[in-house]
């Protein structure tokens, strides 16, 4: 893959960038009105996503950092995106144009005032690994293999003006309507903000090492502040191969099970006793090691889960509480879900549409033993986002609803659902932090 000599930082830069790419998708939909006369809809409309989401995710990996982060996210929503979009985006995960050498070379010079031979006994200028917000390469220190991550140039600083280009795009997506939106939008700039202070990766990273050590099979590297800034990280380099390739081709039952335990394992000791969780659960955080253990990577981003939410979050999640109209709707209220000033059409219709949404999602929490490789409820949890999707009376009213800490509570679950499926966990013991 060939390397980048310069990334985009200035504002006007990186919104050239998307304009160029927004002339590309013009000319994607002059074919597909061209493709409908000798093709059905369905293959001419299968045709302009394939097209449209290689040209966005061709001028995302450009630019890299928020941008890239933001499409990212949205591969783990399988359930809304179209399938072209999941595959092409997801590829933001870990495969990504990396820093040509001069580039790495000079942001080790700016962080460290040396270069990196000066730092390590060797250090290989070519990247092993790089995705959305930074890139690896491999040292050695003292007979230590390492991982050294070092942040792409201008990521820290373009965050504000990534989100504002990128925010027409989600709250179409999402329907999300102008009033009341800032506080989502400001709860995913924080949490992109606190992804590029590598020191408080480098905190974050030994707290959650330490407090989860007692895991079994699941494992972690050691991280070197002395080797590390606000914007490189250096840890252990760890062996394995990457989640999403380990499941394309294990056929050991026993294996994903056991890969499966702990990941649940590690998930819900982190948001129930912890209070605070990796909310970036996706197959290119996660390693399996040759002896099948877990190898958890990355915490730039975790989420505090305050009580005041945590409480309520999981008190509407009981099936008892679910079969109880009066506290259902109580709870809505507490999470923001339903507000004051709704009519009683919107509070009819969001009480009924949260009411089979949570029926279907939490069903793995009402159990003791779940299989999540189940594929029936799945398929029930992309139906339903289709469904609702398509809503016409959805479309209607004002979809701002919930807590600002649904964002990173809710992709916590999705994408670690849909990490247990890929793994085809079955026998997985729910309660197991209790």
């Amino acid at each position: 893959m060939k390397a980048i000599n310069k990334i985009p930082t200035s504002k006007i830069e990186r919104a050239s960038k998307l304009v160029s790419t927004g002339a590309k998708i013009g000319v994607n939909y002059i074919k597909y009105y061209g493709d409908k006369i000798t093709k059905s809809e369905g293959e001419a409309k299968d045709k302009l996503n394939e097209n449209n989401a290689a040209d966005i995710y061709d001028g995302l990996k450009q630019l890299k950092g928020s941008a890239l982060k933001v499409a990212q996210m949205l591969s783990m929503e399988k359930s809304i995106m179209p399938q072209a979009y999941v595959e092409k985006f997801s590829l933001a995960q870990f495969s990504v144009p990396p820093l040509s050498p001069p580039l790495v070379l000079k942001t080790f010079k700016k962080y460290f005032g040396k270069l990196p031979e000066e730092m390590f006994d060797t250090f290989n200028v070519n990247s092993v690994n790089a995705a959305s917000i930074g890139q690896v390469h491999i040292a050695e220190k003292d007979g230590k293999k390492l991982a050294v991550k070092i942040q792409y140039p201008g990521v820290a600083d373009s965050i504000a003006s990534d989100l504002a280009m990128v925010k027409p795009i989600a709250m179409s997506m999402f329907n999300i309507k102008g009033e009341g939106s800032d506080k989502y939008f400001k709860e995913v700039e924080n949490k992109l903000i606190e992804e590029t202070d590598y020191i408080l990766e480098v905190k974050q990273s030994q707290e959650v090492s330490e407090a989860c050590a007692h895991i079994s099979h699941l494992k972690f590297p050691k991280y070197y502040p002395e080797w590390s800034s606000e914007r490189i990280i250096t840890m252990d380099y760890m062996e394995g191969e990457h989640l999403s390739e380990f499941t394309s081709h294990n056929t050991n039952p026993e294996h994903s099970n056991q890969l499966g335990q702990a990941l649940w394992d590690f998930y819900m000791y982190q948001i129930h006793v912890l209070k605070k969780v990796h909310a970036d659960p996706h197959p290119g955080n996660f390693l399996v090691s040759k002896t099948g253990d877990l190898i958890a990577l990355d915490f730039g981003c975790m989420k505090h889960i305050p009580d005041d939410f945590y409480i309520p979050y999981f008190e509407l999640a009981l099936k008892e509480n679910m079969n109880n109209p009066e506290l259902f709707q109580a709870k809505l209220y507490e999470l923001e879900i339903l507000r004051a000033d709704d009519s009683p059409e919107e509070v009819t219709f969001f009480t009924a549409m949260f009411h089979e949404m949570l029926s279907l999602f939490t069903q793995p929490l009402h159990e003791e033993i779940f299989d999540f490789s189940n594929a029936e409820f799945f398929k029930n949890i992309a139906d339903l986002g289709e469904k609702y999707s398509k809503n016409t009376q959805l479309r209607k009213l004002n979809a701002n609803r919930g807590s600002k800490h649904f964002i990173y509570m809710n992709r916590t679950f999705f994408g670690l659902y849909n990490l247990m499926f890929d793994l085809k966990a079955k026998d997985v013991k729910i309660n197991t932090w209790m």
